[in-house]
């Protein structure tokens, strides 16, 4: 990825956007998040999903 393509890139997703990049339907990857099993940040009253740390997730990168 170059500098101008990351600059364009949003730092976080929505769930919503999330869920459509996985094979995981909305409701399922909302428990998931609940549970913390894919990262996840609070920002007011919207979960946000960290950009860059879940596709290292779904990449399986970080996983102890």
């Amino acid at each position: 990825m170059n500098t101008t393509q990351e600059a364009q890139e949003p730092l976080t997703l929505s769930s919503q956007e999330a869920a459509a990049m996985i094979p995981m339907g909305i409701n399922q990857f909302r428990t998931a998040v609940k549970q913390g099993e894919i990262p996840s940040v609070r920002l007011g009253t919207k979960i946000r999903i960290p950009r860059e740390r879940f596709l290292a997730f779904i990449n399986g990168e970080g996983e102890s």
